[in-house]
């Protein structure tokens, strides 16, 4: 039996066909959320003697509106980590123990290419102190939903706050020029970038295939960077902030880096920071020469004219990193090699002279 409708020109009666256009809008819509919803995402958690930060954070991922499995990369942490979070595997939390300190770029780059083994379609990566509201990934699906699907899309970040509900100057994203693209979505809180940090990025494993891995030479500092502008810039993947989706960074302080005025202890870091950004910018030619030399020309004159102590070895970690960036020449790994096989998870040696893998 046949009826008709202004808004519809054929539908079945009690079929639980839509009736309507609305209702078939509505429908669609329904579905699309489902889909998103049924995504099997893995968040990968890379930690370091931080068990206190790990507890909380894994708190919150438990807590989320949309279930996600959980994985926990362990930098070889000696704080009793290892048995906590064994003590979870009946609940489902994984974890690894890279067996060594191989920073945050080498932990993320250890739990990313075991997540592309596991039978996941995206990972949800940050640290230990990245404390995701409960509805932060439930947000990132929507704006996955609203940019296209997961094929039409490098990454996406979330608003990243500090603990007094504020913007975290270390995780500031880089919009583009011409966001005003897809200026229709800012009302979503989507806005186009092509840079963002490692505290709450969602990334469709397909990408990292398409890409590759986190350069685990970088060991700390400027691993992210690298990464989201290969994704965004390099590989052309249009990414976004997702800026209904919000996490907290539970840093110390909510200071961005500064080689003139940050404790001493702390420039072996800036070294690695100069020797990573030289190879970041100068894969962009000339323009990211130049910007590469801007930036620390900068920086050298401001230790010179403002820094209160310490001045001779705070220009020389510049200096140092510098020459050591002329020699840098670091491997890109994918999660497979031609063979069709997973690359071996066997970590690579620390890098000597840092404790630490995030501020």
């Amino acid at each position: 039996m046949y009826c008709t409708n202004k808004r519809t020109p054929i539908c079945s009666s009690g079929s639980g066909i839509p009736r309507t256009e609305s209702e078939a809008v509505q429908s669609m819509t329904e579905t699309k959320e489902q889909e998103s919803r049924n995504r099997r995402i893995l968040a990968v958690v890379v930690t370091y003697n931080r068990l206190h930060l790990l507890k909380e954070c894994i708190r919150k991922l438990r807590a989320q509106t949309v279930p996600c499995d959980l994985l926990i990369v362990d930098n070889h942490s000696q704080d009793g980590t290892g048995d906590y979070v064994r003590g979870l595997a009946s609940e489902g939390v994984k974890y690894l123990d890279t067996g060594a300190n191989l920073g945050g770029a080498g932990g993320f780059n250890y739990g990313m290419k075991a997540a592309c083994v596991m039978d996941c379609d995206a990972v949800w990566i940050m640290d230990d102190d990245c404390f995701p509201e409960p509805d932060a990934l439930e947000k990132l699906l929507e704006a996955e939903r609203i940019v296209g699907g997961r094929d039409q899309y490098g990454f996406l970040s979330s608003a990243v706050l500090w603990t007094d509900g504020h913007e975290c100057c270390m995780n500031r994203q880089r919009i583009i020029k011409a966001f005003y693209r897809h200026v229709e979505w800012m009302k979503h809180g989507i806005i186009q970038i092509d840079q963002a940090t490692f505290v709450s990025l969602l990334i469709p494993v397909s990408v990292i295939r398409k890409v590759g891995l986190p350069i685990r030479e970088y060991f700390i500092w400027g691993d992210d960077i690298e990464y989201t502008r290969r994704i965004a810039m390099r590989a052309g993947l249009p990414s976004y902030l997702a800026g209904q989706s919000q996490v907290i960074h539970a840093m110390r302080e909510n200071v961005g880096s500064d080689v003139a005025a940050d404790q001493i202890g702390k420039l072996p870091r800036y070294r690695l920071a100069v020797r990573n950004e030289y190879y970041t910018y100068c894969r962009q030619g000339v323009y990211g020469f130049l910007l590469y030399h801007f930036r620390w020309a900068r920086a050298f004159f401001r230790v010179l004219l403002h820094a209160k102590d310490h001045r001779l070895k705070r220009l020389g970690t510049i200096l140092l990193g510098m020459v050591q960036g002329l020699f840098f020449h670091p491997r890109i790994e994918y999660p497979e090699n031609p063979s069709g096989k997973t690359d071996s998870l066997e970590p690579p040696r620390p890098v000597s002279g840092i404790s630490g893998h995030r501020i």
